[in-house]
């Protein structure tokens, strides 16, 4: 059977650019891996079909003499005359293993971080992010303020202009793996990669590295920030200060700062988003006879609230507008104001007096406690029948 045409399993024209022709082998790469076709007996085949096509392709020279002579320009199979050395059968193990390892690339390469942006490029790592835990009061929260913080974290070093050789003088790319900060090794079938162990997979060595920070182009510093805390935060709030993190080994990019948010409890108020609360004790004698009583507000103001008559504990006011402001706009929430009616102590003789003589004219001004009695007194008429 013959080879069919290279540009045909490619699905390109015979004209196509470089960058049409790669495009054009990862569709087909991906769509016949063989992984991905189990249930299709041919799907190895056509797989090794679309490598030959694009290992010819890709090379001006083999592409210029296949252009002009066609398959017989390579009469070894899967371009070997070129490369030199027999092929035969699958089409030479070494060159299938690295189709593989190219095709595994694009599959998960940006998954994994990507493919490092070819060969001979910097591998300069990106630095860490930081996180700083900032614990600030209700108050603060409700009015937003500019904080200053202290973050010890690695800075870009001024010896070396963070590129970590000395002098100015430029890193060279590392031999072992040619700048690429990966290397292969074959194992079977599968090409099996992993970080340069020379140069750590930066890519490139350090020949004389600078003084103050060893080679690694950056050194440990405390920062003095100015951070800007808008109002409503609340805990659990994380603010990010993009490039304040880690700077980047040897000229790589820094790293991002995230500030958690911490609100302290308040001794007054307690939080519910954008709403607070307040118990606020009450004269026994107010909350009979009603009046009006002082509360204080996030703020630092106060507002008069009017106790209505007979009021109980645990009665609920609201003072509308009065709670937190809502991060970012969005209005403002409410304050709720909660009862405790107080019962005094240390009472003097003359006090329990009058109290016991109020008691007994207080037969019919206790409707909850008449009404709860009665339904005990049923309650045991019951259990006795």
């Amino acid at each position: 059977m013959s080879k069919r045409d290279f540009y045909d399993v490619l699905g390109v024209a015979k004209g196509a650019s470089a960058e049409e022709l790669k495009k054009a082998y990862r569709k087909k790469a991906k769509e016949l891996h063989p992984d991905r076709n189990s249930d299709n007996p041919n799907a190895e085949a056509q797989f090794k079909e679309v490598n030959e096509a694009y290992d010819i392709l890709k090379d001006p020279e083999k592409k210029a003499a296949y252009d002009r002579f066609g398959h017989s320009a390579f009469d070894g199979g899967m371009g070997g005359g070129p490369r030199g050395g027999p092929r035969g059968g699958m089409g030479g193990q070494g060159d299938f293993a690295s189709a593989f390892s190219d095709v595994f690339d694009d599959l998960f390469g940006d998954f994994m971080g990507g493919r490092g942006g070819g060969g001979g490029r910097s591998r300069a790592a990106r630095g860490a992010d930081l996180r700083y835990n900032l614990r600030i009061t209700l108050e603060e929260a409700y009015a937003g303020l500019q904080k200053t913080i202290h973050v010890p974290t690695s800075v870009s070093c001024s010896g070396c202009n963070g590129t970590g050789a000395e002098s100015g003088a430029e890193p060279a790319a590392c031999p072992t793996c040619s700048g690429m900060g990966k290397v292969r090794s074959q194992q079977g079938f599968f090409t099996v990669e992993r970080a340069c162990p020379t140069c750590g997979g930066l890519g490139q060595i350090i020949k004389n590295p600078c003084k103050s920070c060893g080679g690694a182009g950056r050194v440990e510093k405390d920062r003095t920030l100015n951070v800007n805390i808008p109002a409503g935060v609340e805990t659990g709030t994380r603010i990010r200060l993009a490039g304040e993190g880690e700077a980047g080994l040897r000229g790589g990019p820094t790293g991002d700062l995230y500030i958690f948010i911490e609100v302290a409890p308040h001794p007054i108020f307690e939080r519910e988003g954008v709403h607070l609360s307040c118990h606020v004790p009450v004269p026994m004698t107010t909350a009979v006879l009603g009046g009006d009583i002082e509360v204080p507000t996030i703020d630092g103001g106060r507002s008069r609230v009017k106790v209505p008559a007979g009021s109980q504990s645990g009665k609920q006011m609201r003072l509308r507008s009065k709670g937190m402001p809502a991060l970012r706009g969005g209005g403002t929430g409410d304050m709720f104001i909660e009862l405790a009616v107080e019962t005094p102590v240390n009472l003097t003789s003359k006090q329990k007096d009058l109290l016991r003589e109020f008691e007994r004219l207080s037969e019919n001004n206790n409707p909850e406690s008449s009404d709860f009695f009665g339904k005990v007194k049923s309650f045991w008429d019951q259990m006795k029948s």
